[in-house]
């Protein structure tokens, strides 16, 4: 077991950790697993939880709209990169389940912005085809714009 001054004390640092910037569970558990005893950083990590400054479903639902709002990528785009965050495939598919709708026209709005700007140095077929590299899909790709 531990002490409670030893608990409160790494409950401190992974809380700096997770404050300065959100992470996920997998990324605290990651960061912390060779630092902490693996009883107390399931404990803190439970802790967090419940006062919610650990929040998977918040942080996909936050991440997503961050991407929304910064960048053109596609639906399995959004998909890898929250995976690499360790986040559970079955949350990232519900989320995108829920809310496919706008995440379709999210996508049809990247090609869109996608093919006004690569329409200078490039076809309408290159084009295409750089699209469904990206994981873009076809539907989307002629909503979008680029028809066969």
């Amino acid at each position: 077991m531990y002490t409670i001054e030893e608990f409160d004390k790494q409950k401190t640092k992974i809380l700096k950790y997770v404050l300065y910037k959100k992470r996920t569970e997998q990324e605290v558990r990651k960061r912390f697993s060779n630092t902490i005893d693996e009883r107390m950083l399931e404990d803190i990590i439970e802790y967090l939880k419940e006062a919610k400054y650990i929040n998977d479903k918040e942080f996909i639902e936050k991440t997503v709209n961050n991407f929304i709002a910064l960048k053109n990528m596609s639906i399995k785009e959004i998909q890898y990169k929250l995976m690499t965050k360790g986040l559970r495939k079955n949350e990232i598919e519900d989320y995108i389940s829920e809310n496919r709708e706008q995440l379709e026209d999210y996508e049809t709005k990247s090609v869109e912005n996608i093919f006004y700007k690569k329409s200078i140095s490039m076809t309408q077929e290159e084009i295409k085809q750089y699209l469904l590299k990206k994981g873009y899909q076809m539907e989307n790709i002629k909503r979008g714009g680029l028809m066969d």
